[in-house]
């Protein structure tokens, strides 16, 4: 299930690195003792969209809204149930309204544009590579993780494969700092191929290292 969230209009501007802000509203709504906190995250979120950006941060105007997307149902359908219980986000903005979005009738291959950037990371002896859509095994780690996550809710993954569109002109990373740490990410469409009941979990879950805390959202 797929909500867009609308906001309420804001008078004073929201800093630019608000992602640890949504994120908390994020994992708010969902509960702290929730299953999901900790594991491999089957739900993903974009930044905020529709927004106006000025020389001391962005601004909620009229129209301005975000999407959270749930593989279970059920989690997506308490989340709304907190939100309309408290639908106060951060900067004076709040939730506004919501919107359940119609999953598209997906093939077997599908291209998709990203609602947030794609983080893939690596840990070898002690240490934390970021990857970027030139590197070798870029394509290689974004089919894993998913793969990872299918198996988790039960799904035939032979199949899958994830990989950066290479046609696209303009592909570019970009250092975004959360709570400190700075992480290499990248901006560039992305192909998903496997049976339509993966391109849909993908569109759900999102790509790449994260999601759980605003990476790797698909349009």
């Amino acid at each position: 299930m797929r909500l867009y969230i609308k906001i309420s209009r804001t008078e004073r501007p929201i800093d630019f690195n608000y992602q640890p802000l949504l994120t908390g509203c994020i994992h708010k709504w969902i509960g702290r003792n929730n299953l999901q906190h900790g594991k491999l995250s089957l739900y993903s979120f974009s930044w905020l969209q529709n927004v106006d950006v000025g020389r001391n941060g962005i601004r909620v105007r009229d129209g301005s809204a975000f999407t959270m997307s749930f593989y279970n149902d059920d989690l997506a359908k308490n989340v709304i149930s907190k939100i309309l219980v408290d639908p106060i986000m951060f900067f004076g903005a709040k939730v506004s309204d919501i919107d359940i979005q119609p999953i598209p009738a997906f093939s077997e291959k599908e291209r998709f544009f990203l609602a947030s950037p794609v983080l893939i990371k690596r840990h070898k002896d002690f240490n934390e590579t970021h990857y970027t859509f030139s590197d070798e095994h870029a394509d290689e780690y974004l089919t894993e993780t998913l793969k990872s996550k299918a198996g988790i809710a039960g799904l035939d993954t032979e199949k899958l494969k994830v990989y950066f569109d290479k046609s696209y002109s303009s592909p570019k990373t970009k250092i975004i700092s959360y709570k400190g740490i700075q992480n290499k990410v990248n901006i560039c469409p992305v192909i998903v191929e496997g049976s339509p009941e993966l391109v849909e979990f993908a569109w759900h879950v999102g790509l790449g290292n994260s999601t759980g805390i605003g990476f790797g959202a698909l349009k």
